[in-house]
């Protein structure tokens, strides 16, 4: 058994004044496999406290020692990469074999180390001085689901900017955490520069929303969960940068390729297990050729080997959690029940897996924009496919959700295509499966969330802007405000 009995506070590992102890299930075995002590809001408060004297010096660092800084973190990260890869499998089920969990994070810190060495600090509007200072004080609320990418990239931007940190992760990516945070004092960041607190968001979470020294909140994860941070962080008019649920659409215009669009939409959509925010997890498609698609879903779908993700050859592993693995099921239960058509998967174990929370990929047709699994984030390998009759009503399904977070357009046409990918209310929107991009921004329309993360954007998050009069010839020599 693993054992995490510390949090990390001004520079030490250091036991929680009020510890208890959770423990980390396996789910791939369903059994423990390590134990991590978590802290409570009187830890949060040492945390804050320390990052809070932290800023004092901290925030008045030159770029190029912040740049030196991310430098080192990145070398110390790349020495422990195996490490995470195998620690990630066990605590939420990631195969070894998806290298993105794990080589992703480098490459976020490098853009942010040159962006931030490019970045125009201060500039001009007429004879005025315009600058950008850190804001302060930012705790950091990571998901499971990526345990170590989003955690990096809120710290990494963080850091860039001159702020200080306290950072909770997930409890079911606890581990993690702590290997994370086990990085950044490998790299010498400064004491309490960066602070790691582990607990439940009831309480840990919950205290660093209203917590009245913290001067940003960022959070990532469900919905529900984000506007209860959200009316936390209100009393003391923080700044809130949310990234939450999506139910994102994925319209197969006619003229597609469809074969090329099933198959890559089973690729996005069942990537990690189906816990990915943007997952394209509903597929609309012309009533004439729901038929023909469905069999490139079922056939895609069917190449997936489902095990344990400690194995090179596994690309699917188990959910995160018993509690995910019912969700899911339950989901799938209500598709059968509402009348949507199982093309493939379903309630059965996968063959030869008699343990682990295992869900196999599973694709319904006949699905209509009333039904459960076309409304809600089931957040696992579930797809539903839902017939349009025409262009126009492929976008009003497509838009008829409370969530905005991703979109994707398949099609032959790129004029015809530019028409939705514009018309889709949707933070990031993909033609053609086009990859994505570190150096712009990631965010959610909607009840997706609020501000936005990664590049240039994701930086001014973490930046306050000021104003400064009187300085006419030192604001002559500054590059003009262009955005």
């Amino acid at each position: 058994m693993r054992q995490y009995p510390h949090l990390y506070i001004d520079g030490r590992w250091t036991e929680p004044m009020q510890p208890y102890e959770q423990e980390l299930t396996d789910p791939t075995r369903e059994e423990p496999f390590a134990r991590v002590t978590l802290g409570t809001a009187a830890d949060v408060d040492r945390a804050v406290a320390a990052a809070r004297r932290a800023f004092e010096t901290y925030s008045t660092t030159s770029v190029d020692e912040r740049v030196a800084l991310i430098d080192r973190i990145i070398d110390v990260y790349e020495s422990h990469i195996d490490e995470f890869s195998e620690l990630i499998a066990r605590e939420v089920g990631i195969p070894v074999a998806n290298r993105a969990q794990v080589t992703g994070p480098a490459e976020h810190m490098r853009v942010a180390r040159d962006l931030v060495r490019a970045y125009a600090f201060e500039s001009r509007i007429g004879g005025a001085i315009v600058r950008r200072e850190p804001i302060g004080v930012c705790a950091l609320i990571s998901p499971w689901n990526w345990p170590v990418q989003t955690g990096v990239i809120k710290v990494i931007y963080a850091l860039a900017a001159g702020c200080t940190v306290v950072a909770k992760p997930s409890v079911n990516s606890a581990a993690s955490g702590a290997l994370l945070a086990q990085v950044l004092h490998e790299a010498e960041v400064p004491a309490g520069v960066f602070n790691l607190v582990n607990g439940a968001g009831r309480d840990v979470g919950d205290a660093l929303s209203r917590h009245p020294d913290v001067d940003l909140i960022s959070f990532t994860g469900s919905t529900g969960a984000g506007k209860v941070v959200g009316a936390a962080a209100a009393d003391t008019v923080k700044r809130v940068c949310l990234e939450l649920g999506g139910k994102s659409a994925n319209i197969v215009l006619p003229d597609a390729d469809l074969e090329r669009a099933a198959r890559w939409n089973i690729q996005r959509c069942f990537f990690n297990a189906g816990q990915s925010c943007h997952a394209p997890s509903r597929m609309l498609v012309h009533e004439s050729q729901v038929d023909q698609v469905a069999a490139f879903l079922a056939d895609e779908a069917a190449r997936y080997r489902l095990g344990d993700p400690l194995e090179q050859s596994t690309t699917m592993g188990p959910v995160v959690s018993a509690a995910q693995y019912k969700s899911i099921r339950e989901h799938i239960q209500s598709g059968i029940d509402e009348g949507a058509h199982l093309v493939t998967g379903g309630l059965d174990r996968p063959e030869g897996l008699d343990r682990g929370f295992f869900v196999r990929p599973t694709v319904f047709t006949g699905v209509t924009p009333d039904m459960r699994i076309a409304r809600e984030e089931i957040f696992g390998p579930v797809l539903a496919v839902l017939p349009y009759r025409d262009e126009d009503e492929a976008l009003r399904i497509a838009n008829d959700s409370p969530y905005g977070l991703g979109g994707y357009v398949f099609g032959r046409d790129p004029k015809n295509a530019r028409r939705f990918v514009n018309g889709l209310r949707a933070g990031r929107v993909s033609y053609n499966g086009a990859a994505t991009d570190s150096y712009t921004p990631m965010g959610g329309y909607k009840q997706s969330g609020i501000g936005r993360s990664m590049g240039t954007f994701g930086l001014d998050e973490y930046l306050e802007v000021k104003s400064v009069y009187g300085f006419e010839d030192e604001a002559q020599a500054l590059p003009p405000l262009t955005g």
